[in-house]
């Protein structure tokens, strides 16, 4: 995320209540790497990942993407293999109880 996002926030507090070890990356200081962004995008689709409604080319719109993290729904969480884009408590709450149970 961006240290200016209150969704950004919301989900480092999120986990660090709940005494998570979160690593946050600001993207605008260190730009997203592309395979993870790809990854994000397989996963969840562009449309999930997007902010604004952009229609264009796939490796343009990476390169979009890297260059301007205010288009990203923000955060983009990872947990193991599962990833969430945008505030989803909900799904945050569910792997955490998942991990509980185990």
């Amino acid at each position: 995320g961006t240290e200016d996002s209150a969704s950004t926030r919301a989900a480092v507090r999120f986990f660090r209540e709940r005494r998570i070890v979160v690593r946050f990356v600001d993207l605008r200081k260190t730009p997203i790497d592309p395979a993870d962004l790809r990854d994000f995008m397989d996963r969840l689709g562009a449309a999930a990942l997007l902010d604004a409604d952009l229609a264009t080319d796939r490796a343009g719109l990476l390169a979009r993407i890297r260059a301007d993290a205010s288009l990203l729904r923000l955060p983009l969480v990872r947990h193991g293999d599962a990833v969430t884009a945008g505030q989803d408590e909900t799904t945050w709450r569910a792997w955490l109880a998942r991990g509980k149970s185990r």
